[in-house]
């Protein structure tokens, strides 16, 4: 399997709809614009990007609305890290942090911004 793995489609105008409402904010241009190419990423590490349909449920259940308001969770390393994403701001750095510990003062910078962020993946 080539690294990284996309899904075989893009996420349809309607699961994008559907993710800004179940996450209620303005999800960052570059992650939709992923989205318009390839619903979602996961690479042969581990690493995942979360699709439109999942992108919700996955940020109701680490409550990042939360612990880290104004952030959203766009995906994880299979290890317990997940990858964040200022909601307001397209130029946002990908930041991780322990899923069980979603306070922003613990975030780290993964790359300064998504699209370098997915080219080294």
């Amino acid at each position: 399997m080539p690294d990284p793995v996309s899904r075989p489609t893009a996420a349809t105008s309607a699961d994008v709809a559907r993710a800004r409402a179940e996450t209620a904010l303005s999800l960052p241009a570059p992650l939709v614009a992923l989205w318009n190419v390839t619903d979602g990423l996961l690479t042969d590490a581990g690493v995942s990007v979360y699709s439109a349909g999942c992108i919700g449920e996955r940020n109701t259940t680490y409550e990042v609305a939360q612990y880290a308001p104004g952030f959203v969770l766009i995906g994880d390393n299979s290890g317990g890290r997940g990858f964040l994403l200022r909601a307001d701001d397209p130029g946002s750095a990908v930041l991780s942090s322990d899923l069980g510990d979603l306070g922003p003062e613990d975030f780290e910078v993964e790359s300064e911004d998504f699209a370098s962020w997915i080219e080294s993946l």
